[in-house]
């Protein structure tokens, strides 16, 4: 087993929704002794956004790229092969105003690219990431879950089925602003989930 962490949150100490993703790799970790994780913190490095100048170098063909266009889209292309070498994905996201870190948003654009991490075919889109299990920490303030607020989950199953990576488990810690009691409460729902994911 191949694991890639991936760590989406501001906060460099003290983030929830890594606490999260630590227990959920410590738990796959425990259950396939030989499992290798690699660990890629978005807060700590993120992928540059994508702006007028990636668009220019992604599409423009390799043997007419610039050296600066060469050296961005090396930046993707890193991302993309480090996620197609890894069978199990672990995601901490926390929720920031509704949506999705920045740092997530710009990662997912990295390796969403046409003809590699998926294709138009006559039959409409293919996912090209097939074959994954993908574990999604949810850390959030107040109470999402099965509601029309939660913007986050709708949305990464989107993009991720249309990778093609359509086994995935979300695992909620939710209500962690609302006093200790409500933080103990969320990290035992989140054991919960992670019990039912496992099994």
């Amino acid at each position: 087993m191949n694991i890639l962490q991936i760590n989406a949150s501001a906060r460099r100490q003290d983030s929830n929704s890594t606490r999260v993703a630590n227990n959920i790799v410590a738990r796959l970790q425990a259950a396939n002794p030989g499992a290798r994780l690699t660990l890629r913190d978005l807060g700590a490095t993120p992928h540059p956004a994508l702006d007028e100048a990636a668009l220019g170098a992604l599409f423009t063909p390799a043997e007419q790229r610039s050296p600066e266009q060469a050296t961005r889209v090396a930046l993707d292309d890193a991302l993309i092969a480090e996620i197609q070498a890894h069978d199990v994905i672990v995601l901490g996201v926390p929720m920031y105003n509704f949506g999705i870190p920045v740092q997530l948003k710009s990662w997912l654009d990295a390796i969403a690219r046409s003809g590699v991490t998926f294709r138009y075919t006559a039959n409409g889109p293919e996912g090209l990431l097939t074959g994954k299990t993908v574990y999604v920490a949810l850390a959030r303030g107040g109470l999402y879950r099965d509601t029309a607020n939660d913007s986050q989950v709708p949305y990464l199953k989107a993009i991720l089925g249309f990778l093609g990576m359509t086994n995935v488990h979300f695992i909620y810690a939710e209500g962690l602003a609302m006093g200790p009691e409500a933080v103990e409460k969320a990290f035992a729902q989140a054991e919960l989930d992670l019990n039912a994911a496992l099994v």
